[in-house]
């Protein structure tokens, strides 16, 4: 159903919205408003950051109000209509909840949010299974093939200050991971710059860079199998497909992933057709943002990755390899 809202529309500056020019976040969020509508807007100072007027080239930050007064915008309301399975399979997978927080053990193959021809993910699933909540937000976001601990914040306070956490460095994460190969050293710190590119398909792809933001993840052996090592991986900075990326950069691709990953290995494993991405956020700890408390949160792996562990610790799995 399309209204019409003349209204002061705002919006909050998410991690994943950030760090784009507002003419363009804009040009992309409004699809049906001419952009010399657009630009005129910012110009007079019918759209503004934080109450302010701001150039079109303006750079969005994490946090920032942006806020459209009576603008006739068309908006298209999406219409997510829920199986009574996908309502059980999230609020069984809710691993912690209360009056502020959501950690959620997210199933492999569920996108955070919808876009890019995906209609509704993680975030709009939650709204609608939780209405009454006035505000929910991801905290931070893993990506759709990867399982495991996802944050939401149901109040733009503790959004705020689980982000200022995240950046100084206060929320320790752990992920289990299966490599190709047998990683060579028990402990293994890798420091490598990454920068976001697009292909000659005009795909994103992340890439170790010169130029590119500093990324550190720390590699530690947890179990070898046949030419394959199961990883305890901890990230210590949180960039865009980063532990998939350097364990690639490293020869040891994460097992199943189709973007990385090393295609004439993968085209050998047996079981490839049952396979998905075996990376898994398992481990969270951090200080609770209102009561201090000690928050500690292993998430299960699910049963499509134990069955293919079990797989690749107890037999040849390649063939010819």
């Amino acid at each position: 159903m399309n209204t019409i809202h003349a209204k002061p529309i705002s919006i909050i500056i998410t991690k994943h919205m950030s760090e784009q020019r507002i003419d363009n976040f804009l040009f992309k969020t409004f699809k049906k408003l001419p952009k010399r509508m657009i630009y005129r807007s910012i110009r007079i100072g019918k759209i503004k950051i934080n109450k302010k007027k701001v150039q079109p080239f303006y750079k969005l930050k994490i946090h920032d109000n942006l806020t459209l007064y009576s603008i006739k915008i068309e908006i298209k309301k999406k219409k997510i209509n829920l199986k009574s399975s996908t309502v059980h399979l999230f609020l069984k997978n809710i691993l912690f909840e209360d009056k502020y927080l959501i950690i959620f053990n997210k199933p492999y193959g569920i996108a955070v949010h919808g876009g890019s021809g995906i209609n509704y993910g993680v975030i709009e699933i939650f709204r609608k299974i939780r209405q009454e909540l006035k505000f929910l937000e991801l905290v931070h976001r893993i990506d759709k093939e990867t399982s495991g601990i996802l944050m939401l914040a149901k109040k733009r306070s503790i959004l705020k200050k689980m982000h200022e956490n995240l950046r100084n460095k206060l929320i320790y994460k752990e992920y289990l991971a299966l490599l190709h190969g047998r990683w060579s050293e028990k402990n293994t710190t890798v420091n490598l710059p990454l920068l976001k590119k697009k292909n000659d398909h005009q795909k994103k792809k992340v890439c170790v860079h010169k130029n590119g933001k500093p990324s550190t993840t720390c590699f530690k052996i947890f179990q070898y199998f046949h030419n394959t090592t199961l990883m305890s991986v901890i990230p210590i900075t949180g960039r865009t497909h980063q532990i998939r990326v350097h364990a690639a950069q490293f020869g040891h691709p994460v097992v199943f992933d189709q973007k990385y990953g090393n295609i004439k290995k993968e085209k050998k494993i047996i079981h490839k057709k049952n396979g998905r991405l075996l990376l898994h956020a398992y481990k969270i700890f951090f200080y609770h943002p209102l009561s201090n408390k000690k928050i500690f949160i292993t998430a299960k792996l699910d049963e499509q990755f134990k069955k293919l562990l079990k797989i690749f610790s107890k037999k040849n799995i390649f063939n010819n390899f």
